[in-house]
């Protein structure tokens, strides 16, 4: 039953992440206004998915325990980074790649 869980912190960290990646896709627009700016469909539509990715993630906390959630949860800067590559086709430096290296490593050894 746990792993189920961890499955679906994992997911909701994916989720999270591609809320932000939306969100940077809306900082590269141009806007008439600031009112534009930050009421516009990309930016409610991250928010609201983040919003869901957060619900989740309190859902998953029922069974997770709080020293394994905060881990699961720096999954996120590796997706972030995995989807900025594949979507906005941002560079990965070595020091990106070692940083998620050691997150990855992190994960699997509180894992086990």
């Amino acid at each position: 039953m746990m792993t189920t869980y961890i499955l679906i912190f994992i997911s909701a960290s994916l989720i999270s992440a591609f809320s932000q990646i939306l969100l940077k896709i809306a900082a590269r627009g141009t806007y008439r206004s600031w009112i534009y700016e930050y009421l516009n469909v990309k930016v409610i539509a991250a928010y609201f998915i983040f919003f869901a990715a957060t619900l989740i993630t309190v859902y998953c906390y029922k069974v997770v325990p709080l020293s394994l959630g905060a881990m699961l949860e720096s999954t996120g800067y590796v997706f972030v980074t995995i989807l900025g590559y594949l979507i906005l086709k941002e560079k990965v430096s070595r020091q990106k790649i070692a940083g998620m290296a050691l997150v990855i490593v992190g994960v699997i050894i509180v894992a086990i």
